[in-house]
């Protein structure tokens, strides 16, 4: 009889869910360790951003929706939103509002606990997927030479601590933006990967408001990104349950209140007025809560010149994003499948094949959030030749989603990972860009 093949995913959030679908597919048992067990509301403490609001990239839907195929009329069945982003979106990019316009770019709008018990059941109902609730991964196991990771050491954080090793052909780090990883590996006689970090200092706070028919008619969310001239922003997102949830957000010193007036004020000081007048007309269903972002951080796992067989890192624990551009869990779903694909080429050498290829798809959603976080942090790029002209197209652009509707979309796809960046720098989009900011009459035609 052959032996039973073992991979461990350390964090049961969405990384580590994602993990073990693909895992799933190679392994005869995937072990799929959580330091948290659900509280009474289904909250987990491991997951403190959980009651903020949480997009859904169109990217990412299609990702899981590929990974578990029907999962979005699950969804829609339990109350999620399905939006047109462009039309039934009310989008403020850089204090100009984008004009509405079907784009056939379909989101769904839902709260992270839904979208995680949805993607948790589905995963658990894997054979041979089995989840370990309060167990803490404390280190990793190996062979006598070090030179491959067989397991980890963990504690039953539910059992006073009590030590359990657990054996395995593959080691999965999903465990978010406070790995341990880099130690490990240290301990182990390995290098830690450099990190690259982007300071950017936001803070948001988060309220639920019941929602009723006569709210934000005509729409089914807003959003309003931060600019230089008014470096605050906000989101207000349709949930399950008749609920409407409000983020506000500003940099480290400049945070919206939690009080109930000073929450007001901090949405009336947006440029678009819907998500105050939706904050004054509902009721509120809980308190305002705050969340900081310090700042987004890559680690460099794919410049390491040794590493361990059988040991990957994946999802926040190599790359955390500042969360206003909503990339956390399309990034982690990409991984995922970079993850399936690797699975597939066999597992020698897999962690060197793994982190190159991630490291590819990182590169545009990390240059485009720490391009904007950029220029709250360092104004001094902007003053440079090169700063200026990206500049000068930026506010271009922003002036010509508000006129040419294919120009919202390019934008709306590039923002949602479906597109590269440099679309927008395609010769028929500069020139709608700079046919708009000579104050042409507004392009209708999409293309």
């Amino acid at each position: 009889m052959s032996a039973v093949r073992t991979a461990v995913v350390i964090g049961a959030s969405m990384g580590g869910l994602l993990a073990a679908r693909v895992l799933s597919d190679e392994y005869d048992r995937v072990l799929l360790l959580d330091r948290d067990h659900a509280d009474v509301d289904g909250y987990r403490s491991g997951v403190p951003q959980a009651k903020h609001l949480h997009g859904l990239l169109a990217r990412g839907r299609e990702i899981l929706e590929e990974l578990f195929p029907g999962l979005s009329q699950d969804l829609i069945d339990d109350g999620a939103t399905v939006a047109d982003l462009q039309n039934d979106i009310r989008w403020t990019i850089d204090g100009r509002r984008l004009v509405r316009h079907h784009c056939g770019l379909s989101g769904l709008s839902m709260s992270r606990l839904l979208l995680e018990r949805r993607v948790r059941a589905r995963v658990l109902a894997l054979p041979g997927v089995t989840l370990l609730p309060c167990h803490e991964v404390t280190g990793l196991t190996t062979g006598a030479d070090a030179g491959r990771v067989t397991g980890v050491h963990a504690v039953r954080l539910a059992d006073g601590n009590a030590r359990v090793d657990l054996a395995a052909e593959l080691v999965v780090d999903a465990s978010g933006r406070g790995s341990r990883a880099p130690t490990w590996l240290t301990d182990l006689g390995y290098d830690a990967p450099v990190e690259d970090r982007v300071p950017i200092g936001i803070t948001y706070a988060t309220q639920h408001f019941r929602r009723e028919p006569g709210h934000l008619v005509g729409s089914k969310g807003a959003v309003v990104t931060m600019s230089l001239e008014n470096p605050r922003g906000g989101a207000l997102a349709r949930e399950e349950g008749d609920r409407w949830v409000v983020t506000l957000a500003g940099l480290a010193d400049d945070p919206a209140p939690l009080d109930p007036e000073g929450f007001r004020a901090f949405a009336a000081s947006l440029p678009d007025p819907a998500i105050a007048e939706v904050i004054a007309a509902a009721t509120p269903i809980d308190d305002a809560l705050r969340a900081r972002f310090p700042a987004s951080v890559r680690r460099r796992y794919e410049r390491l010149t040794r590493l361990p067989e059988g040991f990957l890192v994946l999802g926040d624990a190599v790359c955390s994003f500042n969360p206003v551009y909503s990339q956390g869990m399309t990034v982690a779903g990409e991984e995922a499948l970079i993850l399936r694909a690797c699975l597939r080429q066999g597992t020698t050498g897999i962690g060197r094949r793994f982190f190159k290829a991630t490291a590819r798809i990182l590169t545009v959603p990390w240059s485009m959030a720490t391009s904007g976080d950029e220029r709250f942090t360092d104004p001094a790029k902007s003053r440079t030749l090169a700063g200026r002209l990206t500049g000068f197209y930026l506010n271009a652009v922003g002036a010509a989603v508000g006129r040419d509707p294919a120009v919202g979309r390019a934008l709306l796809r590039v923002a949602n990972l479906l597109d590269p960046p440099q679309r927008m720098v395609a010769p028929d989009m500069v020139w709608r860009v700079l046919r708009s900011a000579r104050h042409r009459p507004a392009v209708t035609e999409v293309g």
